[in-house]
């Protein structure tokens, strides 16, 4: 009897957060995503079922955690627990937005670290691996018990910027002292722009708001590109780009990986005096967020080719190298 060589066997899964994402990445990987039932009870449980063998698979579960977030996440916990049942043989989480991220530390007693707790959950429903983009901050890859791809969306973002924007004077601008170290790695990509930052007071007790209090850094005459990593209620941003051209900016640029938008923020951003705000869409951004100075680009192609990476036993830090 001749020896069976085992093939493995690479399979994209999708929730019902950013179906739309899901296919991009799976004609740039040129595979199908699996066909799945997904439904809700009456009462609000979610059921999901593969309409297909998922047995001794490399399998890819694609959910950003998008509005309303808890059944995005809650969504994916079980389709991971189908495959693992179904006797997957490897289970990837492609998570494009971590929820819970920005509840990473405590800043007052009686809290949670809930950005640790979706990590546990993640491993306690089967993950064997997590890809995420852009966490709020780099230590939330050590929550998880296992390998953890923190691909960055960075260089997708400084691209757009050099082509629109290289030949003028820019500063790169955080919006505060939190993130000056991704500011400096903006800052080298764009050829060593010089940096400032936003200085600003939060209280802890108002979620979604702080209070711009001044620039630190020249600024003046200059184009300003503001980044963070994610815009929820546009409060904070809107109200640095407006410190800045105060400062004698001569124009503000918002780039932003996640396009969270909630509440006011579309109204807010739409009528700020930035130039442009680019985003990515690790989230979905409805027809009706969507306004003319809004600029989305793909996380796709770096979706598949890092997912493209883990099934090749390849390198996944090395789609970041210059």
């Amino acid at each position: 009897m001749s020896k069976r060589t085992p093939t493995r066997n690479m399979l994209l899964f999708s929730g019902r957060a950013h179906p739309t994402l899901a296919q991009e990445v799976a004609d740039l990987l040129e595979i199908s995503v699996v066909p799945t039932t997904a439904y809700d009870f009456a009462n609000g449980e979610i059921y999901v079922r593969f309409d297909e063998s998922v047995r001794g698979c490399d399998a890819f579960v694609l959910q950003s955690h998008a509005a309303p977030i808890n059944e995005a996440i809650m969504e994916q916990l079980i389709m991971i627990d189908a495959l693992k049942r179904a006797s997957a043989k490897r289970i990837t989480v492609i998570l494009p937005f971590y929820g819970y991220a920005r509840q990473d530390k405590k800043h007052l007693g009686r809290e949670p670290i809930s950005a640790r707790l979706m990590a546990d959950l993640f491993l306690t429903a089967g993950a064997d691996r997590l890809m995420t983009v852009d966490l709020h901050t780099a230590q939330i890859q050590g929550f998880f018990d296992g390998p953890v791809d923190h691909l960055l969306a960075m260089p997708i973002l400084t691209r757009h910027v050099k082509k629109r924007y290289g030949k003028k004077d820019l500063a790169v601008v955080s919006p505060d002292a939190g993130r000056i170290k991704v500011a400096e790695q903006w800052a080298n990509a764009l050829g060593g722009a010089p940096l400032a930052f936003i200085h600003k007071t939060r209280d802890p007790r108002r979620p979604n708001e702080s209070k711009a209090n001044r620039v630190v850094g020249d600024v003046a005459g200059r184009v300003c590109i503001l980044v963070d990593d994610l815009i929820d209620t546009g409060g904070t941003i809107v109200q640095a780009a407006e410190a800045l051209m105060a400062d004698g900016a001569e124009a503000v640029v918002i780039a932003a990986t996640h396009a969270v938008f909630s509440g006011p923020a579309v109204d807010r951003l739409k009528n700020c005096v930035a130039t442009e705000v680019i985003v990515t869409n690790t989230l979905p951004i409805a027809d009706d967020k969507r306004f003319d100075k809004l600029t989305v680009l793909s996380i796709a192609p770096l979706l598949a080719q890092a997912t493209a990476a883990v099934f090749e036993e390849g390198s996944v830090t090395s789609l970041f190298k210059s």
